[in-house]
């Protein structure tokens, strides 16, 4: 069953009744229904459209968390194979917010690690709904340099409200944790492509999406801080979310105007969430085309053009 957002209310509406009156039919044969319910999906289709033609950027944080869109774990059954997870930090523990292994991508040999949210109650738990601690950082700097040293390219998916502000992840160094995987990102001479498939939150996601490609879903938003935990510093106000998503410019489309993400990946419509297969195949392909940039490029040439990348950030306007 699909859950429906505030700002869908009237699309569950017309969906409810077109799906109440198949029901009626599936229990009076004979009933003949279907063209009243053709004529409410077809008016659902556009409402559709209508509401997703030009989302808000705090409509579009709704998007990207919905709980129903791919995770991770889905992306890393459908794209990849022989797949072999690696755990542990080798120093204090599993992190589960972290999921990371050897696999074959389009049949290559990559490295892929990402985060993970968990599906239910019991896995969102399990994996601290993605939010990663000191240990989940430094499994990744393990992967990461693991794959330089074998030449493997590192791809990485990125779906994390931040990284985990517990008292015991800062006893245990998470800054320096989340510090040490952005310097990982930046030193490894192998191509390094990641993908922002939902939230892209503060340091905990620009510890893995340091890369040399960056892309991100339509709906997905990549950003320094939350909009309810902006709102409540600039306004002391967390109902002002929506004024804050605006000014954080997290969407998509803002950052790759900035010059932050070099792709934005088209998301069905109606989001990934409606279309889980259509919307992993699409970061599929946007991974073999990012990978395909870099294929000519040595390790030395490698590193150089992620730190350029980066450098130059911020300096489109500077130009002008």
């Amino acid at each position: 069953m699909t859950q429906y957002m505030d700002f869908e209310k009237p699309l569950a509406e017309i969906e409810g009744k077109a799906e109440e009156l198949r029901a009626l039919a599936r229990a009076n044969e004979e009933m003949d229904v279907e063209s009243e319910a053709k004529a409410l999906d077809a008016k659902a289709v556009q409402l559709l459209d209508d509401l997703y033609k030009d989302l808000t950027p705090w409509r579009k944080c709704q998007v990207a968390r919905h709980p129903e869109r791919p995770h991770c774990k889905d992306y890393i059954q459908a794209l990849f194979s022989e797949y072999t997870p690696l755990a542990g930090d080798r120093n204090f523990a599993d992190d589960h917010a972290v999921m990371g292994g050897l696999a074959r991508f389009n049949d290559q040999p990559v490295m892929v690690i990402g985060h993970e949210k968990g599906t239910d109650t019991k896995s969102r738990i399990e994996r601290n709904f993605g939010m990663a601690r000191p240990e989940g950082y430094r499994k990744a700097i393990r992967l990461m340099q693991m794959a330089g040293k074998f030449g493997l390219p590192v791809i990485t998916l990125v779906d994390t409200p931040g990284a985990y502000p517990g008292k015991g992840a800062e006893e245990r160094g998470q800054s320096e944790a989340i510090a040490r995987a952005t310097e990982a990102c930046l030193q490894i001479g192998v191509p390094l492509v990641s993908v922002v498939i939902g939230e892209g939150g503060s340091g905990g996601a620009v510890a893995f999406a340091t890369a040399n490609r960056v892309a991100m879903l339509e709906h997905s938003i990549y950003s320094v801080i939350s909009p309810e935990g902006c709102a409540s510093i600039l306004w002391k106000d967390a109902e002002k979310m929506r004024e804050a998503a605006e000014a954080l410019r997290l969407t998509a489309q803002n950052l790759f105007d900035l010059g932050v993400v070099d792709r934005v990946i088209p998301e069905p419509k109606g989001g990934a969430h409606r279309d889980k297969a259509t919307a992993i195949q699409a970061v599929g392909d946007a991974i073999t085309a990012l990978l395909g940039d870099m294929q000519d490029m040595d390790a030395k040439a490698l590193v150089q053009d992620r730190r350029k990348k980066f450098l130059d950030i911020g300096s489109k306007g500077l130009a002008a």
